[in-house]
């Protein structure tokens, strides 16, 4: 993990594009692929799309996408599993919105000989999918937990840090970031598998900013009242950390916080190199979503399922801390390379 991109996901999107390129194969006629993202506003659900379409395209399959009508949607995601079923799927690939009331539904996909592949966001439990192709989402909360850490140096021990998660009922990707980012920090973590539990007085609290700009500045602006010392600063994803940056400003507040983030997104990206977000982890949703496309061709052809990376329970597509202050220990990436594998 880290300075370099996981060279195996690299390698295999390199060989399918090799093995597959020139006309479409005349077994892949009639394969329907479905992509339901939890919305289709977000950078990285648009992203995630040009990857599942691109490969489509090239393959010579059909791609039918869905997305919930906000982060958090379960009946949407629901509605477009059963719509995918009637239509003769071959596979469906989906980041869930809530990664436990999705389960059933995947089931009745899966019983009726589809293949699924959660990305990004595994299911609760990660077995009720197939398969998941996904950073390590636990990794890239430790990167940012590691590198804010090592910044503040002894500072850190009394730090005041806040939380703006995603969702409230804690989403599996919610939940593996703001873990690994404790981790990271020095913090504590009471339940591997849920976070508020924990008794580390230099927790201000958590507020739920349901992964967008406008929740960012409500949770950030609810956070400040509880604590107005805050200096550290944790965000479930870019565009929370865009709006959390602007209550700190309205309270003129913005230069003496530490922020970081996960996402890798380009404006994200651009905002650590103007020093809104200290650090951000950079994760690539149009690898994942080109790898998903290509499992369910490859599936529909010789019913191979994809295998998960060694040791894991899912296919790790890499991650790299992308920051203008790197510190010893934490491997990095500069914005500037940042900025050429951004997304969005």
């Amino acid at each position: 993990m880290g300075k370099k991109l996981n060279r195996r996901a690299w390698m295999l999107a390199g060989a399918m594009a090799l093995g597959l390129a020139g006309a479409a194969p005349a077994w892949a006629d009639g394969i329907i692929v479905g992509l339901i993202t939890k919305t289709d506003n977000n950078p990285f659900f648009v992203k995630m799309r040009e990857g599942a379409s691109g490969k489509a395209k090239e393959l010579g399959v059909t791609l039918q996408t869905f997305a919930g009508k906000y982060d958090g949607d379960n009946d949407t995601q629901v509605a477009a599993i059963e719509s995918l079923i009637s239509a003769g799927a071959k596979g469906i690939l989906i980041t869930p919105s809530d990664t436990k009331a999705i389960v059933p539904a995947v089931k009745k996909a899966r019983e009726a000989g589809l293949l699924v592949i959660a990305l990004d966001t595994p299911l609760d439990p990660i077995e009720a999918a197939d398969a998941t192709f996904a950073t390590d989402n636990f990794q890239a909360g430790v990167l940012i937990g590691e590198w804010a850490a090592k910044t503040l140096g002894d500072k850190a021990k009394s730090a005041h840090v806040a939380f703006v998660d995603a969702l409230e009922f804690q989403p599996t990707v919610d939940m593996l970031r703001d873990t690994g980012f404790m981790t990271g920090f020095g913090i504590k973590v009471a339940d591997p598998a849920h976070y508020g539990k924990e008794t580390d007085k230099r927790i201000v609290g958590h507020q739920w900013g349901q992964g967008a700009e406008e929740g960012g500045r409500t949770g950030m602006e609810n956070l400040l009242q509880k604590d107005p010392d805050i200096n550290v600063v944790y965000t479930i994803n870019e565009p929370t950390a865009a709006g959390a940056y602007e209550a700190l400003k309205a309270v003129g507040r913005e230069h003496d916080v530490l922020m970081v983030s996960v996402d890798g997104g380009c404006p994200g990206v651009k905002n650590v190199q103007a020093g809104v977000i200290g650090a951000t982890s950079q994760q690539y949703p149009l690898l994942m979503a080109a790898m998903g496309v290509q499992a369910v061709a490859d599936y529909a052809k010789t019913g191979a399922k994809p295998q998960p990376s060694p040791g894991l329970k899912f296919f790790n597509t890499g991650v790299n801390l992308v920051t203008d202050h790197p510190v010893p220990g934490v491997p990095s990436i500069s914005t500037a390379e940042g900025l050429k594998k951004c997304w969005g």
